[in-house]
């Protein structure tokens, strides 16, 4: 985070970086009221922090369960609702969230993070509905497997040749696409997915067979060391 400040601020840009536990409802509340009170407006809300506890879901204690809810979910419904009425008195912003393909089509070994990406990709569309001629957008991205760096680089494998991936820079380019030309959902990912998410979506059980065939619950079982 340091390193990216400084490279902002070689272009003149003002900025502010601020430690944060987003799983605790009052340090969200002080986050917001401290970049309000530094900046006096707020143009762009990104939500992109996520954990992710994986394993089988019996086995998985509840705080991490819990932690991974108040983090991919709560954090970034509060972080709007203290922020998106700044927005719609100045009558303009952007709200992006970034979701995961694991929010289109769930994966064993992941469901709960599958889950809370679900609830943040659908809660955004709701929202994007209920602020449309507000000035307001609602953006949502989707990557896939992020190589390089982040969680799902940790396990150092490749993703399944048939699903795909994308890289850190991908999903950032995606970002400012998204909030340059705004767009209601961006998939990031090497191969094209929504042919895939639409067919799951219409036939369950054909989505559950794409999942076992294309080798991702095999994948994850793997990850998990299961």
């Amino acid at each position: 985070m340091r390193d990216t400040c400084e490279a902002l601020r070689s272009y003149g840009v003002r900025t502010l970086a601020l430690p944060v536990d987003l799983a605790d409802a009052t340090e969200r509340q002080r986050l917001a009221e401290r970049v309000l009170n530094e900046f006096d407006r707020i143009d762009v809300l990104v939500s992109n922090a996520a954990v992710e506890n994986e394993g089988a879901f019996v086995q998985t204690p509840w705080p991490a369960v819990d932690q991974t809810i108040e983090v991919n979910v709560a954090a970034p419904i509060h972080l709007t609702h203290l922020l998106l009425p700044h927005m719609l008195r100045q009558g303009y912003g952007h709200v992006v969230h970034v979701s995961s393909i694991g929010g289109k089509l769930g994966v064993p070994y992941d469901a709960v993070y599958c889950g809370t990406k679900a609830a943040l990709g659908e809660w955004s569309r709701g929202l994007r509905l209920e602020l449309a001629q507000t000035g307001i957008h609602v953006s949502t991205i989707f990557p896939g497997y992020v190589v390089g760096v982040g969680m799902f680089a940790r396990f150092g494998m490749p993703p399944p040749w048939l699903v795909g991936f994308c890289t850190p820079a991908q999903v950032s380019t995606a970002v400012v696409r998204a909030i340059e030309a705004p767009c209601p959902e961006v998939i990031v990912n090497s191969r094209p997915m929504r042919p895939v998410f639409a067919l799951a979506q219409l036939f369950p059980r054909l989505g559950d067979w794409i999942i076992r065939r294309s080798g991702v619950a095999e994948f994850q079982r793997k990850k998990v060391g299961g």
